[in-house]
């Protein structure tokens, strides 16, 4: 039985109450195109998407998009940085910290879903206006997308959520680059099929309407490696992973074919320091082989302040309280030592 707690204030009603400044909007709109255009091939660059497991705190995650800015200035002509601030979190059970959309304060156990919503708002405006970078968010919500969606240069929808017709048909709606990862599974002919379900149009239930869509051209790949029968964590970031995305990828005849590598999670077997080489071997493999170079337009990367990660009650500055993190001395030179690949 469903139980009513509160009223929720409209996408409407928050967006009056933390406004997006036209100063700040006009950066994340040239953002987005900057985005789109690696996407679609017409820029070379290549894109790190990169941050926190999970945004917990303000303070935090607006210090360390700060640092981020300063070091994507130093390589912009090879890369193009978004930074990542994710305030949803999905539990494998169910149980757990949620994000800052349910916990505004790790701290407190206490569900406060209206405070979350002007907190994780109030996260991105901020970073936006003392950084310049525009972010990347999960869209572990889609009927939540539409408190953030003026502020986004990036949607990612989670392994758990590829499958979901939900998903697929609001990534359709969306004019904004979104990333479908691999299922847990690891198939990649599913995500090609989530891929394709969010290119064309669709008319379908969203919120109290009846909406119609023209489709996301921009929808694309993220592998992300899976887990087995056995629960034991596999890879498809592998060259042989990816030429074998790639011949999918050709023989589905969707427009700006792009894929990006997630280096953590199954990739890593949750084993966070081998991002650093697993993302050195992606643009290795990028410079022995063209199909790779032109379809891989990026990484997905973890990334906070401190190494490692602490319990949602801990107290370490800048460390995540959800999937380890590299840290920022190690994340700055891995980011110098990429753009040197390319």
């Amino acid at each position: 039985m469903l139980e009513v707690v509160k009223t929720l204030s409209s996408s409407e009603e928050i967006k009056a109450q933390v406004p997006l400044r036209e100063s700040l909007k006009a950066i994340k709109l040239n953002r987005d195109a900057q985005m789109k255009a690696i996407l679609d091939g017409s820029d070379k660059r290549k894109a790190l998407i990169i941050g926190p497991c999970s945004a917990d705190n303000a303070d935090a995650v607006c210090d360390y998009v700060s640092r981020l800015a300063k070091v994507a200035d130093k390589v912009k002509d090879k890369l193009f940085i978004v930074p990542r601030i994710y305030t949803n979190k999905p539990r494998t059970k169910g149980e757990g910290y949620k994000g800052i959309l349910h916990n505004p304060d790790p701290h407190n156990s206490r569900t406060d879903i209206q405070a979350g919503i002007v907190a994780l708002r109030q996260m991105h405006l901020r970073a936006i206006a003392e950084s310049g970078l525009s972010a990347a968010d999960e869209m572990l919500y889609p009927d939540n997308h539409v408190y953030l969606d003026d502020m986004l240069t990036y949607v990612a929808i989670g392994a758990r959520s590829t499958e979901d017709q939900q998903h697929r048909l609001v990534a359709s709606g969306i004019d904004l680059p979104a990333g479908f990862k691999n299922p847990m599974n690891g198939s990649v002919r599913v995500t090609i099929n989530s891929i394709y379900a969010a290119h064309i149009p669709n008319e379908f239930k969203y919120r109290q309407y009846q909406v119609r869509t023209q489709g996301n051209p921009y929808a694309h790949m993220i592998l992300r490696g899976g887990v087995d029968v056995y629960n034991n964590n596999f890879p498809n970031y592998h060259y042989e992973d990816i030429m074998g995305a790639i011949e999918l990828y050709e023989q589905s005849k969707l427009v700006n074919p792009a894929i990006i590598i997630d280096t953590n999670h199954s990739n890593s077997g949750k084993k966070y320091l081998e991002q650093i080489r697993i993302a050195k071997e992606v643009f290795g493999n990028m410079k022995w082989n063209g199909m790779i170079m032109k379809y891989v337009k990026g990484l997905l990367i973890e990334s906070y302040i401190e190494d490692g990660a602490q319990s949602p009650s801990g107290n370490v500055y800048g460390q995540s309280v959800t999937d380890s993190c590299i840290g920022w001395d190690k994340t700055e030179r891995l980011i110098y030592d990429l753009a040197n690949m390319i």
